[in-house]
């Protein structure tokens, strides 16, 4: 298993936001999480990558316990995300973006080389430029892209550092139905390169791209199995793919 979640629990004053949750994730495979929106979904993503404290519970990443450990840390193990709300440089082009966060494969004695001593980072950014179709735009400011262009170029950055774990949070959200389905043939094809945690709400997506699917509801797991399960489970269907017809 690539992550383990234990017993996982926060809360906020009264409010449970996660609740003794309990998971884990395969090796290359891709892991999808859903429920209705206040579910707790992306409070377990802040848990997982280090922004949140857990209350209560242990997160294992690739059989090391790092509950707590800080995001940066987190990101030097191997574990990388993006974020629900579009989280870019838009003053900077799409290739320094790339080369920014390409820049922790620098050995950490190299930090005060100068940026064009970076061989390893501005090799990753060309790599991952090409990959994602983003070579044509290279020059451009991250701000001036179109939507469904930002939302795939915060996945190329979340791609860039070499993660063995991508956390991708609705990575479709506010694309037409065309960049939504390249996005989703995109992630499809990074799976058993890298391990990825999923947030989606389009659940054609969810049940074509995922090995296996956590459905949350108020803070705690509901249902955990494969897509075929998981779309005949009358508990889910009820709170929450019934809703979704």
């Amino acid at each position: 298993m690539i992550l383990e979640v234990e017993n996982l629990s926060i809360s906020f004053g009264a409010l449970t936001a996660v609740n003794e949750l309990s998971f884990s994730a395969e090796k290359g495979r891709i892991t999808s999480v859903i429920g209705p929106n206040g579910a707790g979904k992306s409070t377990v993503f802040n848990l997982v990558s280090g922004a949140l404290r857990p209350g209560a519970g242990r997160v294992r990443f690739d059989g090391s316990d790092v509950t707590g450990w800080a995001t940066h840390r987190l990101l030097r193990a191997g574990l990388a995300r993006s974020f629900q709300i579009t989280n870019l440089f838009f003053e900077l082009s799409v290739y320094e973006n790339l080369r920014l966060a390409s820049q922790v494969l620098e050995p950490a004695r190299r930090a005060w080389l100068p940026v064009s001593r970076s061989k390893k980072a501005r090799e990753r950014a060309e790599d991952v430029l090409e990959r994602f179709g983003l070579a044509a735009k290279a020059g451009e400011l991250a701000g001036h892209l179109s939507h469904g262009e930002q939302r795939r170029l915060e996945i190329a950055v979340a791609l860039a550092s070499r993660p063995r774990l991508l956390l991708l949070d609705e990575p479709t959200q506010g694309m037409s139905h065309g960049d939504t389905r390249a996005t989703a043939d995109m992630i499809g094809a990074l799976a058993g390169e890298v391990s990825i945690l999923l947030i989606e709400h389009d659940i054609d997506v969810v049940m074509d791209l995922s090995h296996r699917v956590i459905v949350m509801h108020q803070g705690a797991k509901l249902a955990e199995g494969t897509p075929a399960e998981v779309r005949d489970n009358l508990a889910v269907r009820t709170a929450y793919l019934g809703n979704a017809r």
